[in-house]
């Protein structure tokens, strides 16, 4: 799930666009791209859709963004998913600073007897420093990163050096949790360089994916997320130098070839593998 793509829950008409764009997962959104005298229109909406799609075989996963589950239209989402006979495939619950905020969706899906996968939406200094009770929440799948409601909230910067201290912590914590981490959207929709510099860097960090805010994104996320071709080869050339070694200490390029480098290489080969079949080419990374 390397690319999700939000789209607003007001504009019924987009749908159908957003779930042929190619992205992994699709997020129909109930929460800050719904104004407040709309809401209840784009939830009709949202649901309608989402009983339609329930029939599919296959295609991009579906998503939800409900409102803040403290919050009087987050209640209202859930008392909706509750009554209705279809789910979407995952729910993000935003402004989550507490397994408190997530609780409540993941039992109102449990009692649907819902696949529904629950995903928290991080976006508050609040949120960063309880991530490490967050992400062991029961029924968590994974985490999100909102860099633009933190560096409002932190009243820093929307820059990379300013983001990497939560989007850091973010990542420590689902590793440690064993969840995935997926990176906030970059908002510059005309800043393609800026984009891919800021892919790389959430790929590096460790993320397993990053949110677009338009189909035009998904192209360079992408490519970012894919192994290069000199990952791919140094992948390979420490797995067959660990087969030949059979289990003992070696090396491959004059690199010592222990466990950690093994586990590193068998992701890579297994990230390449899944983009064996994609028509783009791999972002240029730094050497």
């Amino acid at each position: 799930m390397v690319t999700w793509l939000v789209t607003p829950g007001v504009t019924p008409a987009r749908f159908g666009t957003a779930l042929a764009s190619g992205a992994d997962v699709v997020l129909l959104d109930l929460e800050d791209s719904v104004p407040a005298e709309t809401k209840e229109t784009a939830r009709e909406a949202v649901l309608a859709f989402v009983g339609v799609q329930a029939r599919r075989a296959e295609g991009p996963l579906l998503g939800v963004r409900i409102n803040a589950a403290r919050s009087a239209e987050g209640l209202r989402d859930v008392v909706a998913l509750a009554d209705f006979s279809s789910w979407p495939d995952l729910i993000v619950v935003p402004k989550v600073e507490s397994g408190r905020d997530i609780d409540g969706v993941v039992r109102a899906a449990r009692k649907a007897a819902s696949e529904t996968k629950v995903w928290a939406l991080v976006e508050s200094p609040r949120g960063v420093l309880a991530l490490p009770g967050i992400v062991h929440t029961p029924g968590l799948a994974g985490v999100l990163f909102g860099a633009a409601d933190y560096a409002a909230a932190a009243g820093c910067g929307l820059t990379s050096r300013a983001m990497w201290y939560p989007r850091s912590q973010l990542v420590t914590a689902a590793a440690a949790a064993g969840i995935p981490a997926v990176d906030s959207p970059y908002f510059d929709l005309d800043d393609q360089d800026g984009l891919r510099r800021d892919a790389l860097e959430a790929d590096e960090l460790g993320f397993a994916g990053k949110v677009a805010v338009h189909p035009r994104q998904l192209k360079a996320i992408t490519q970012a997320f894919a192994p290069s071709l000199h990952d791919v080869e140094e992948a390979r050339a420490v797995l067959a130098a660990a087969a030949e070694a059979d289990g003992a200490i070696t090396t491959a390029g004059g690199v010592m070839v222990g466990p950690p480098l093994i586990k590193a290489a068998r992701t890579v080969a297994r990230r390449a593998g899944h983009n064996q079949s994609a028509t783009t080419t791999p972002a240029p990374r730094a050497s």
